[in-house]
């Protein structure tokens, strides 16, 4: 009987050691790296921006793993590469793209380790590197580069029967003034400060999120709401589609005079019909939206999810209505205020382009 136990016993101990070397990385063999992207609200741009980046990266990683993707050839499209995998002792991508608060949360969060990688305006980016604005981001000058995306106009959304004709008009109103850690709130902070307004000025100021103020405003709830958003922009669409919403024009001498002092903001014309009730041209300012990270994250996963993005770009154009015009030698210079991450610079150093 004792014999038998000790077989037993030896048995087990060889299958769990077994168990051990089968899940255990083998000698050259890479490892999981985890990617979390900060975003934005659930139905955002950010959000469909931050799962399109996860998706080539999850792609890529997927053709260098499949049997056949050595015959595949290269995709139609553009120019390929295989992400490194496992399988040939390289590392392996698994990317989430979760909905947060927006630009300065997610500047928060690479600061706390939260995240590896955050979509920011290109404002507060500038805000958070250089410290110009501690009272809402504090000096984060570990705040890294990786590129810029589409633009981001500022939005003013009225009710049609508000009586609402200039940004001054907003005194005495509802007004949805942006969920906090939002880039939409902090620009509208800034409005507000550059027009001598605070909060005392309106009836009633809420911090729906961007997903939750269309319907507010439909509903009679508030009278107007302000977004940073790429056009045509999904939230403004129901506004507009659903009760003849209007878009202000932010044009005024007073946003001039911003635009002129401030080197992350510019004027962006959107044409006539962009929404159900713009019969005319409507210019306004604003960013442009960015993806960062911080300068402790690895060069190599920083330098894997650009080649992933860049090496596809027409794919990437294709995910969303806001990529469709992205240029990648401008994507590399225009809004971007802290230094390019070593692993971005990397790439693009290989490419030539800088």
């Amino acid at each position: 009987m004792g014999q038998k136990v000790i077989t037993v016993l030896r048995l087990c101990l060889a299958v769990a050691v077994a168990a051990v070397l089968v899940s255990s990385p083998a000698a050259g063999a890479g490892s999981l790296r985890f990617v979390t992207i900060g975003t934005g609200g659930a139905s955002s741009t950010y959000r469909a921006v931050g799962e399109a980046i996860c998706e080539l990266l999850a792609e890529e990683t997927r053709r260098d793993r499949s049997p056949e993707s050595a015959s595949a050839g290269p995709k139609p499209f553009a120019p390929s590469f295989s992400l490194p995998s496992q399988d040939n002792g390289e590392d392996t991508f698994r990317c989430s793209a979760p909905s947060t608060g927006g630009s300065i949360y997610n500047i928060k969060q690479l600061a706390k380790r939260a995240f590896n990688f955050g979509l920011t305006q290109s404002d507060w980016q500038y805000h958070a590197f250089n410290g110009t604005a501690q009272h809402l981001v504090r000096r984060y000058t570990g705040l890294r580069s990786v590129f810029s995306i589409h633009s981001e106009p500022f939005h003013v959304v009225v009710r049609k029967d508000s009586g609402i004709r200039r940004f001054e008009d907003l005194k005495g109103k509802r007004v949805n003034i942006g969920n906090p850690g939002s880039g939409q709130r902090g620009t509208m902070e800034v409005l507000m400060k550059v027009y001598g307004m605070d909060m005392e000025d309106f009836s009633k100021a809420t911090e729906l999120t961007s997903v939750e103020q269309a319907g507010a405003l439909c509903d009679n709830r508030i009278d107007a709401f302000t977004i940073t958003a790429n056009a045509p922009d999904p939230n403004i669409a129901l506004a507009t589609n659903r009760c003849g919403a209007r878009i202000l024009p932010m044009d005024s001498a007073i946003e001039q005079k911003l635009v002129s002092e401030q080197p992350y903001y510019a004027f962006f014309t959107l044409p006539k019909g962009t929404y159900k009730t713009m019969d005319e041209d409507v210019t306004t300012f604003g960013a442009r939206a960015t993806l960062v990270t911080r300068s402790t994250a690895s060069e190599k996963t920083v330098h894997a999810l650009v080649r992933a993005v860049m090496e596809n770009i027409d794919t990437f154009r294709n995910k969303n209505p806001a990529l469709r015009v992205l240029d990648p030698q401008k994507m590399i210079t225009e809004g971007l205020s802290a230094p390019l991450h070593p692993g971005a610079l990397r790439y693009y150093e290989e490419k030539g382009w800088k």
